[in-house]
């Protein structure tokens, strides 16, 4: 059926960046539309045992409000895969990804309200400082490149590299770099990093360690052998010294944002304890410590060697703050301490799981900031906590990634007699 040309009624987003369509009684997972349109399609490929279709819109027959042109010319079917949304308009693809909150909460989460108010109202999607009509805001690129030392990005669902010469969602920092106008041969891989104080990291990955070439500019730094490998970053008041290769935001407004959101969402309190779980470079355990007082503390968990680090670097003049370098669920069985009063849970895209969520509830905390990068992962989670006792009493969406399908959550979860 691959190659097939279907024309479908388009239903309703769905998480992952596509929408809902049927043919025949079997689903398909449309890129490239919106619901409430028709389009033609052309079937990519099947799901596990044929359970659904995957399928490209090829042509529109009859559009959306919200649908733009893409203002990128490597969007499309069989381009890049990054932008998921370059069709829709800014608010349209923020109503999208909060449909997308609702359903997941919904679904895996059993939340049908919060604090009284339906889903619809309750939760919403929000840009964040700096952002300029969903470009111009990514400070961290890794480029691909090909056999042939051409730079590009890689195609949805593939290997394939397309190549690309301007991509509308760096910012001009990164662009300034010039990384895309120059081949480089024997490179597997580029890491561009223009960080808020104005750093700027090259990082070259060679495909074996003999492809180390001649001629590059002298601030490209290959790992191993030459060059400084990391930036200075500013958010919460503070300086953050974070590897090129480490984890931070990318866009430019979302470190604040975050340590915002989460901040609002706990109201430290002085005197407390706080866990910060998966804690990076120390980002919220640095900025939270500082409402805990002489008397609070803190226990931040990482489990990258890189990382805690930089967290150790960042976090030196800090009082009562405690670096674990450890997995998360390791520490938790085996050296956490009985109680605490707040947490932050930051969890990869995979989300905290049954584990964590139920040793971090044991502990009794007043209030738990559940950070989410992936919404199915945070309404798993959210039902877990439910199922012990536990209720979601607020959920903030921050749109760090515009014009993709990504979308970052700041979610509240309180014991259920608070």
């Amino acid at each position: 059926m691959t190659g097939e040309r279907l024309r479908v009624s388009v239903e309703r987003v769905a998480h992952g960046g596509h929408c809902v369509a049927r043919h025949d009684g079997r689903v398909i997972f449309v890129r490239h539309t919106l619901p409430g349109e028709v389009v033609d399609v052309v079937i990519t490929g099947e799901g596990p045992r044929g359970s659904y279709l995957r399928a490209d819109a090829v042509d529109v027959v009859e559009a959306s409000p919200d649908r733009v042109e893409p203002r990128c010319p490597h969007a499309g079917p069989g381009r890049c895969g990054g932008c998921d949304w370059q069709h829709v308009t800014v608010t349209g693809q923020r109503e999208l990804k909060a449909e997308v909150l609702r359903e997941q909460l919904a679904r895996l989460g059993g939340v049908t309200e919060i604090g009284g108010r339906p889903l619809v109202e309750a939760v919403s999607v929000e840009p964040v400082a700096g952002d300029v009509d969903g470009l111009s805001w990514r400070t961290r690129v890794a480029y691909a490149v090909d056999d042939d030392g051409v730079v590009g990005l890689r195609r949805h669902r593939s290997h394939e590299i397309e190549p690309v010469e301007h991509c509308p969602l760096v910012t001009d920092a990164v662009d300034g770099t010039a990384v895309t106008g120059r081949r480089w041969p024997g490179s597997e891989r580029l890491e561009v990093v223009a960080s808020s104080t104005g750093d700027r990291a090259l990082v070259v990955h060679p495909r074996t360690p003999a492809d180390v070439t001649a001629g590059l500019p002298e601030d490209v730094a290959v790992p191993g052998t030459r060059g400084r490998r990391w930036v200075r970053e500013r958010a919460g008041g503070r300086d953050w010294r974070v590897d090129a290769a480490g984890f931070w935001q990318v866009h430019p407004g979302a470190a604040n944002a975050l340590v915002s959101a989460v901040h609002a969402a706990l109201r430290p309190r002085t005197g407390e304890h706080l866990l910060d779980l998966y804690a990076g470079v120390g980002l919220f355990a640095g900025v939270l410590a500082a409402d805990l007082g002489p008397e609070g503390s803190v226990d931040a968990v990482e489990a990258s060697a890189r990382a805690c680090a930089d967290a150790r670097r960042n976090l030196h003049d800090v009082a009562g703050v405690r670096i674990h370098e450890r997995a998360v669920a390791s520490w938790l069985r085996h050296a956490a301490p009985d109680r605490a009063d707040i947490v932050v849970l930051d969890p990869p895209r995979s989300g905290a799981g049954k584990e964590v969520m139920a040793a971090v509830l044991e502990r009794r905390p007043r209030a738990v900031a559940y950070v989410a990068c992936d919404p199915a992962a945070l309404g798993r989670d959210v039902g877990l906590a439910r199922a012990a006792g536990w209720r979601l009493a607020s959920v903030r969406g921050l749109d760090l990634f515009p014009l993709t399908q990504h979308v970052e959550a700041v979610a509240l979860l309180l014991p259920d007699h608070a």
